[in-house]
């Protein structure tokens, strides 16, 4: 398996030792390396139409400032991680979990001088799925004497995947409460769908889900408050990205090569706006939430750097015959989705005494922050700090609501799914805050 490691420009023999898990499944976690909190981002200028390598420069809002960090491509491949048993490539949740134990044993022996330090595991998205089943393997390790004794203290996760009630019927009542559906349809949907809005219950609630579909499929999921990259309207096909229009060569119009050379894209964003799995809107709101494609996305610069021969040399990347292309998210693995629900496994890992952060983009409508907060409320432990907002450079960044057991929700007001990208500051704020066991 394929990692980065990142040492602490603080105190590396003392500080924390983070592993960071993107999601996907299938999604490298080089994205959050490249464009959330790894020590250097990518310059905006000479990306576009350009065959040049992207020029870095350093990040001031690096995760790395007050911990050690390792990026981990998981499961096998997902990004530079492969195996010569095409077998690997078939995998799922608790095989994943197991894989990423045997690598966290295989690393700390490798470098025993991080036994002490205190480790977290970190992620986002279904990495909701990831960490819980990962942490619940180290515990069972650790009862049953592996070696080396990780110190595990606790995990933290993103707008993640958690159960698919509180995760899919969140989408319509969070896109009511944002404005972008009005009160005549909520009302509607409401009435004949009964709050089920995942799995519809009669063909009246699956009319006005896809009404509901329609009104929202224009927009970037991921993020409702920016644009979509390469969001064009078609005066031949009268339609806007012409989603699912069968003349389109659409599979083309994802690669990085296509995106830079399309004659259609009306608008460019700085480098990259919004990257998860891609994303198409499917026929009900499962699919929105399941599915994977996306063209709000522009993955031009991290594409060229990765898959540039002298970078993967640098980063002891094994070379393009055995690896593939590097690209975001792969489509080589196949995936079973073999645990569902993580919410009994956050229950018993709170319940050990593991620290717990939630934290959630308040824009985000593909893992809406209403859900993970209904989901966390449901877990029945008594708050011991209020709902308050939280400060970050003398501004209200967002809100908290803390749980004994030391579990914490956390909203971060104005991001989406991919939070320390939308907001680096205020993310590493809430990172050093909690990482220090700190009051947010």
């Amino acid at each position: 398996m394929f990692y980065y490691f990142v040492e602490s420009e603080r105190n590396p023999a003392k500080d924390p030792v983070v592993l960071w898990l993107n999601g996907g499944p299938g999604c490298s976690s080089l994205g959050a390396f490249v464009y959330e909190h790894g020590p250097f981002n990518f310059e905006a200028s000479g990306l576009i139409n350009s065959s040049d390598l992207p020029k870095l420069h350093l990040n001031p809002n690096s995760w790395s400032k007050v911990s050690n960090i390792i990026y981990l491509d998981s499961p096998v491949g997902t990004g530079f991680s492969f195996s010569w048993n095409s077998s690997d490539y078939v995998t799922g949740d608790l095989k994943t979990a197991s894989d990423t134990h045997i690598f966290l044993l295989k690393w700390f022996e490798m470098f025993p001088e991080h036994l002490n330090n205190p480790f977290f595991i970190a992620g986002e998205s279904y990495a909701g799925i990831f960490i819980p089943t990962l942490a619940s393997e180290i515990m069972k390790g650790l009862d049953s004497g592996s070696r080396p004794i990780i110190n595990l203290k606790g995990y933290m996760i993103g707008n993640g995947v958690t159960d698919k009630y509180f995760d899919g019927n969140a989408a319509v009542p969070f896109a009511h409460g944002m404005g972008l559906i009005s009160d005549d349809l909520y009302q509607e949907i409401v009435d004949v769908c009964h709050g089920s809005y995942l799995t519809p219950s009669s063909e009246k609630c699956q009319s006005k889900l896809n009404k509901f579909k329609d009104v929202i499929e224009n927009l970037n999921l991921y993020n409702i408050l920016e644009q979509c990259y390469d969001f064009y309207y078609d005066e031949e096909y009268q339609c806007y990205n012409c989603i699912g229009d069968e003349e389109l060569d659409t599979a083309n119009m994802k690669s990085p090569e296509a995106l830079a050379s399309s004659d259609k894209t009306r608008e460019r964003l700085p480098v990259r706006r919004s990257t998860f799995t891609d994303h198409k809107l499917g026929s009900t709101l499962s699919q929105v939430i399941s599915n994977t494609s996306v063209l709000c996305h522009d993955d031009m610069a991290p594409y060229l750097w990765l898959n540039n021969k002298a970078v993967r040399k640098a980063i002891h990347a094994a070379e393009e015959r055995e690896t593939g292309r590097w690209d975001t998210c792969t489509d080589r693995i196949t995936y079973h989705r073999d645990v569902g629900s993580v919410i009994d496994y956050h229950k018993r890992l709170i319940s050990i005494g593991l620290r717990v952060l939630i934290y959630s983009g308040d824009h985000d409508m593909v893992v809406p922050y209403t859900g993970s907060e209904a989901w966390t409320r449901s877990l029945g432990y008594k708050i011991i700090d209020e709902w308050r907002p939280w400060i970050s450079n003398a501004q209200v960044a967002g809100f908290t609501q803390g749980y004994d057991k030391n579990l914490t929700f956390l909203t971060i007001k104005g991001a989406g799914h991919m939070v320390p990208e939308d907001k680096p500051r205020e993310a590493l704020e809430f990172y050093s805050r909690w990482l220090a066991g700190e009051r947010i």
